[in-house]
Parts: C-alpha cells; structure tokens; sequence
C-alpha cells in the first residue's frame, strides 16, 4: 500500500493517467492526494474529474482556485474567461454530479504520514496560523460551499481585501480571507499581509514581502506544508516545504511524491511525467 501527493493537473487527463501508470497506482491498494488545481486551462478537465470521483476514498482532493472558479461560473456567478477550457464540465451529461463532488471537497487536510503531521493545501498559509487552526477555518469555509448558500457564498467570495488575517472578522470578510490565504498565497510580509499582484518566482518578492513558507517563526514551521498553485517556483522539496506544481499545463511535468518512512526528515523523491503543453505560459 502507497501513498502519493499529487501537484495542479489543471485539466490534463492524459498526463494523470500515465503519471498513475509511472507509479503503478492501483485504487484498491493505494491512495492518492491532489492538491488542488484539478480543472481548467488543459484538454480534458470533465475527464479529469470522472477518474478521480471514480476512485473514491482512494482518491483526496483539495480544492484550488481554478476548481472554486469553475464552481462560480456554472452557478452564474462569474463569466468564463477567454483562456478558460470548462466547457466540456459545463456541458456534460453528469455535469450536476462532478461539480455536486467537486464542491465537497476540502480546502486542507492535516495528517499524520510516517510519524510526521503534513498539512495538504492548494496554495499557503499564513504565518499566524498553526496546522490545526488552519483546518478549522477550511472547514467553515466547506460548510458553505456544500450547503444550499453556495450561490450566495460564490457571489462574495472575490476580492483582495481584506489582505490580512483578524480573528475579529466575520462573515464574508472572514471567508474571503481563508479562502484567498488557501487558494491564492504566494506572497506575504512579516505581519501576514498578502500580495496577489506578484505571480514570478520567489526571488521575485515585492519590497517587504517574502513567499509565505519563509516568514520566520511562522506557526507551521513544525509540520510538512504540502502545497501547489506556484508553477513559477516549481519543485521544491524541502523537509518542512513541499511544492508540487511543476507546471503541467504549461509544458511542463506533472509531479508526485511517494510518502515513506523518515517523511518530513529526508528529502522526497520527485517522480514525475512530462506533459504535452496545454497552454504558453503565462500568469495564472
């Protein structure tokens, strides 16, 4: 039995497939970790969804800002964007079904692989947040995409501000906060102000920022942060930093790694498959 992370698909079914093939991944014995990014921009993203509702419990996925955007626009709330390849979700015959799945995943899990706590999430956390109070902010932001006021939420969850974290904030503030903060992060300063502008590498930082996984004392230092969303960082596997979004849908690889013993000491062993480009890269 194996257990691998999985960095943004973004729609590029074939690729998954040969990717789950170059791990002999087997649903009956093993289990998968997605995080995040599952749809848009590739080939193939209703194909994408079906393998992965298929796999059931072996299958874990985490939702991305590209997964929330095709929420919005099949619930009216946002247009599609010229560049946007959900066509094939919108228009297929279980359309209702995969985005029923899709709106009842989480936002970040927290387990316990081989000893060591690892924090799953699409994009970041902020430096305040510790790994458990992280997840109790995804789940309150999951009671609203999986109840009736979904529309209602879809419809006030974009926007930059606020930009920082208060556990004063209530409402929509709140949850376009945890939201932005899961889905979005890439840069922040000291304080946990977030920057949503900047999409380059890491040595790329506005003045007085950083990329989240640098602020010092931050409250996850303890665990493994497993995330995606930065194409533009790619892989970088470090015992407390994980990133996995090798820019598939740009050209690049999609990337997994294999949890085994020693997780969170030694450095993970990227496995990966090159991927037919998409798209040009470009901001995201």
């Amino acid at each position: 039995m194996s257990l691998y992370l999985i960095g943004d698909v973004q729609g590029c079914n074939q690729a998954l497939g040969r990717l789950l093939d170059t791990l002999a991944y087997s649903p009956s014995r093993d289990t998968i970790v997605l995080l995040g990014d599952l749809v848009n921009r590739g080939p193939d993203s209703a194909g994408v969804l079906r393998r992965l509702k298929g796999y059931g419990s072996s299958a874990r996925c985490i939702l991305g800002n590209h997964d929330l955007h095709l929420l919005a626009v099949a619930h009216g709330i946002r247009p599609a964007h010229r560049s946007d390849t959900l066509s094939d979700v919108l228009q297929a015959p279980d359309a209702n079904g995969l985005l029923h799945w899709l709106a009842h995943q989480p936002l970040a899990l927290l387990e316990n692989f081989e000893g060591q706590d690892t924090l799953m999430v699409h994009a970041g956390v902020l430096p305040g947040w510790s790994a458990m109070k992280t997840v109790a902010l995804a789940q309150e932001v999951q009671t609203q995409l999986q109840s009736p006021a979904l529309p209602e939420f879809l419809r006030h969850m974009y926007g930059n501000l606020p930009d920082a974290w208060s556990d004063d904030l209530q409402g929509t503030e709140r949850y376009r906060v945890v939201v932005n903060a899961l889905t979005r992060l890439r840069f922040c300063n000291a304080q946990g102000q977030m920057e949503f502008a900047t999409k380059e590498g890491a040595d790329s930082a506005p003045s007085g920022y950083m990329p989240w996984f640098e602020v010092p004392g931050r409250e996850t230092a303890g665990v493994t942060v497993a995330f995606g969303h930065w194409s533009t960082l790619g892989w970088l596997g470090r015992a407390d930093v994980l990133a996995l979004d090798s820019g598939c849908v740009w050209g690049g690889c999609l990337s997994a790694v294999e949890v085994r013993p020693g997780w969170g000491r030694d450095i993970p062993k990227q496995l990966s498959v090159e991927c037919e480009a998409a798209q040009q890269p470009g901001a995201q």
